[in-house]
């Protein structure tokens, strides 16, 4: 089992906590758009954490890999629908899109199977 996901999710955790204190008003604002742009809309939440992990591979940002992989999973996301939505990335972002994809699917699959142990 890979543990991309967790490593990049713990290599993180840290400095984010340390950032947060410094600009807590900046953080209180984005975390207010994170959840207005997430909640359930004519697009389920599911689906636009499936956008949003596409976007990270296109981004070719491990930490919001990490951050959408795990949330599609929790989101009831299966394996084959990130497949499919990292699949999209390919053709829209080419050969990077391969890397961060695959490292998309690796962080997806290892935050599936824990959720689903």
């Amino acid at each position: 089992m890979s543990n991309y996901g967790a490593t990049v999710r713990d290599e993180l955790r840290t400095p984010t906590r340390v950032l947060r204190r410094a600009i807590p008003q900046v953080y209180a604002g984005y975390k207010q758009l994170h959840d207005a742009a997430f909640a359930a809309g004519v697009l389920d939440t599911k689906t636009k954490e499936l956008i949003a992990l596409a976007i990270a591979v296109s981004k070719e940002c491990d930490g919001c890999i990490a951050a959408h992989a795990h949330a599609a999973v929790l989101h009831g996301a299966t394996p084959e629908e990130a497949a499919e939505t990292i699949g999209v990335t390919f053709l829209m972002n080419g050969g990077p899109a391969t890397v961060y994809g695959a490292r998309a699917y690796a962080a997806f699959t290892e935050f599936y199977t824990d959720h689903n142990l």
